[in-house]
Order: structure tokens, then sequence, then C-alpha cells
């Protein structure tokens, strides 16, 4: 017994420094990449136990191959203002893994979009669409121009000038982009019209999140909302809890916050707060989601117009204090590194039960050990945000059958698809000795499909 304990201690030694070099690799290869950085060494980290049963994933450099993407493509975009002026963005497209199909992944249109951003992004890609189970890699891309008050024609020729050096790389069967912060309907409209006279075939399938009018997927939009929710539900019935009767907050007010809200109502708890870049609202009697439709969707107005229809709530500056509001349940759904160590230790004391990242990468490692370390339920992004993705290989699978399915029947399936992320998610947890820890149970059941696949294809 004595002897194969110290097998095992020195498998593990081993295998930790495998992944610490590979860490100091990723770390003298992208230099100043932090966000990148982070999200490896979380997957890494947790990918230790299985290193230690599996030594054939170190033998076959399967983790190297991962870490380094397939293609990293930058370009330029020029494009004229309405003033006649000549801007230059940058654009992105991280072509990461093709292990399990074409590569799939938002674009993304902000001021913060770098080389890192999109990296980073196209990482969590690979591990979120292997939970999926269906046929996608991983990719992302996007670019630091932002859309906010651009005039829809800006916004079109800057579409038109990106979609230009993009359709180079992209195709149904090789890269099928979809929206992410900053890219809605509007602009993948403007850019897969780009694309299908540049290529003079209509090729429904080279983009998703499209209008339902010319190859677009009823559910789509509620997709990543809907499925966080659906993947806490499940989370908190194996504790004999539910969004029944619960107090929520729920960070941003963009697309996945506004149908994590619906669906958490739909559900029977109360959303008292959310936010926007400017800052954050609370109402003590529930938010009212028509409202924050109205001013989000229809209007394009900030969050603080809010309370001009609702004198009972309040509007607070800064988007941190969001976290300071007590709740059982907190969905952040904004962006990357929101909630940080202060933040989780405010919710933790004012008693939160569960967390469910709607946005990709929202809390920082800090944050996410001291929600474990409370025995706080934890949802992380790659498993909980999964349903946009899995909805968008859904709109993929009715492009090429040439086929519309209701909104019922998509949303039954994305059901089904975050019920099986749980419980693959739950079950490798146990597997390997972190039962209900789903930040190892996600990483491991999304690693274990993409390296199996990686092996099974050979060295490429």
């Amino acid at each position: 017994m004595k002897v194969l304990e110290e097998v095992q201690m020195t498998q593990t030694q081993h295998a930790k420094e495998y992944v610490n070099q590979l860490l100091k690799t990723v770390e003298d290869r992208n230099p100043n990449e932090l966000e990148f950085q982070q999200a490896v060494k979380e997957v890494l980290d947790s990918l230790i136990p299985v290193l230690v049963k599996n030594p054939t994933y170190i033998q076959q450099g399967v983790l190297e191959r991962m870490i380094e993407p397939e293609r990293l493509i930058t370009f330029r975009v020029p494009w004229v203002d309405d003033n006649g002026k000549v801007n230059v963005n940058r654009g992105f497209r991280v072509q990461f893994n093709s292990a399990l199909g074409p590569y799939k992944g938002g674009l993304r249109f902000h001021p913060s979009v770098n080389a890192s951003i999109v990296k980073f992004l196209g990482f969590e890609q690979i591990l979120k669409n292997s939970l999926t189970g269906q046929p996608i890699g991983g990719g992302k891309g996007g670019s630091d121009f932002d859309p906010k008050g651009k005039s829809d024609m800006e916004i079109m020729r800057f579409c038109q000038s990106f979609m230009t050096e993009l359709s180079k790389h992209i195709g149904p069967d090789i890269d099928v982009p979809a929206g992410d912060i900053g890219v809605g309907a509007k602009e993948i409209g403007y850019m897969f019209g780009q694309y299908k006279k540049l290529k003079g075939a209509y090729e429904a399938g080279v983009l998703t999140g499209k209008g339902i009018g010319y190859g677009g997927s009823l559910g789509r939009k509620e997709a990543t909302g809907y499925g966080t929710v659906y993947f806490v539900e499940e989370m908190m019935k194996d504790q004999g809890s539910s969004f029944d009767q619960s107090t929520v907050v729920v960070s941003g007010s963009g697309n996945v916050s506004i149908y994590a809200m619906e669906k958490a109502i739909q559900l029977g708890a109360k959303v008292v707060a959310c936010s926007d870049s400017s800052g954050y609202i609370y109402d003590p009697n529930g938010i009212n989601l028509d409202t924050v439709k109205q001013l989000k969707e229809v209007d394009d107005k900030r969050i603080h117009e809010y309370v001009k229809e609702h004198p009972d709530a309040s509007f607070e500056i800064g988007c941190s204090g969001i976290w300071s509001v007590a709740c059982d349940i907190a969905l952040p759904c904004a962006t990357q590194n929101e909630l940080d160590k202060e933040a989780a230790e405010m919710l933790v004391s004012n008693g939160v039960k569960a967390v469910g990242e709607g946005a990709n990468m929202p809390s920082t490692q800090e944050a996410i050990d001291i929600f474990l370390d409370n025995e706080v339920l934890f949802a992380p992004a790659k498993a909980a945000n999964a349903g946009g993705v899995a909805v968008s290989a859904l709109e993929m699978a009715q492009n090429s059958t040439r086929l519309a399915w209701t909104e019922e029947e998509v949303d039954g399936r994305l059901h089904d698809i975050m019920k099986n992320i749980y419980r693959n998610s739950l079950e490798q947890s146990k597997a390997y000795d972190a039962p209900g820890n789903f930040v190892v149970g996600a990483n491991i059941a999304g690693f274990v499909r993409v390296a199996d696949a990686m092996i099974e294809q050979g060295i490429i």
C-alpha cells in the first residue's frame, strides 16, 4: 500500500511539473497576454488528475498542441465614416482547434479586443464546444471597432470591410463565426450580405445568429441566457433548492443578461438588480423586464433611464457595486473578470447560494476559490454559458438540412444539452475526487473528448 501511494505521489508530482513547464511556455510565448494566460492556467491546473491517470496525453503532447492555436489571423480593417474620414481598426480570427469539427465561435466588436482577449476566448471555446456534444471546434474573433455611437451606415461599411478579409478564411465546413459583444443580428446581416456577394453563393451555414427570415434559428437570441439558468437550475435541484422564490442579481443588460433574467423570472425568481457599463439599478419590487427590453433592445438607452419609469428603484454609478446587493443566486453576465475577490466576499457574506457564469470568464480565480471554499454552488462559464454556441450548432444543422425547427423544438434540445453538460461535468468531478466541483468536472469532460479525437487523428 505504501509503495502504491509513493508511486501515485511521484506521478502527481511529475504531472504538476509538466503543467508548470507548459504554463511557463505560455507566459514566455505570449508575454503581456494576461487574459490568455489566466484561461490556460485555470484549465491546466484542473487537468493534473487526468494526466496522472492517463499519461498518454503527456506522451502524445496533446496539451502542447492544444495551447497553441492552429492559426491566428490578424488584419487591418479600413472604413470611411459619415464625415468622409478614413479609419483603420484591427481584425482578428483565432482558429484554435478543429479536432471535433469546423472552428466555431463568436465575433466581438469592442475597444478592448486584442490578441490576448481573442485567444482566451478561443481557448475557452474549445472545451465549451466540446461539452455541447456537437461536432464543432473552437475559434473566436473580432475587432477593436466600437459600434456604440456609430450610425447604421458606418457599421455597415465597417462590417463589409471586415468581411472582405475574413471571407478568405471561413466557410460552412471551415470556420463558422457568430455574434458576441457588439455583434448582433444587424452586424451579422451586413457581414452575411458581403460574404454572399464576394462568394457569389448563398452559403447559409457560414454564419450563425442570422435573421430568422434568411436561415437563422428561433431561440438563438435567448439561448445563452436560458442555458445558463437551465444549468444552474439542475445544479440547485440536486441540492434540494431552485430558482422558485429565490432572489437573483444579474450583471449586464445585454442579450445574455436579459434572457437569463427572463428565464429566472419564469422559474419563479425575483430579479432585483442588473447593470450596464455606467452603473446598476436595484428594484426591491423585482426588475420589470419589459422596461429593460424597451430601453436596451428598442431605444438603445442607458440603464439609469429605468428609474424614471419605476420610482421605487434606485441607480448607482459603477458596475462593481451590484455584487453588494444581497441575493440567493448571482449571475455574472457582462464581461470577463467583472467579479473579483472583494465582490465574491460580499456575495458570500450576504448568503449567496449559487453563482452561474453567463459571460466568458467573468470571475477571477481568487473569486472562484472563495466560492468553492465556502461551498457556494459554482457553475463555470464554459459549462453554464454553452447554450449559445449549442443553438448555433443547431442553426448549422437546420441550414444543412434546409429545415426550420419550431422555437419549442429548439428550446427542448437546448434544455437537454444543458442537462447533459451538467451530468457529464458532475460525473467527471466525482470520477476525479472533486465531487460537485464543476470547474474541474467541466474542464475534464470537455478536454477528454477533444484530446481523444486529437490522438486518433495523429500529430497534425
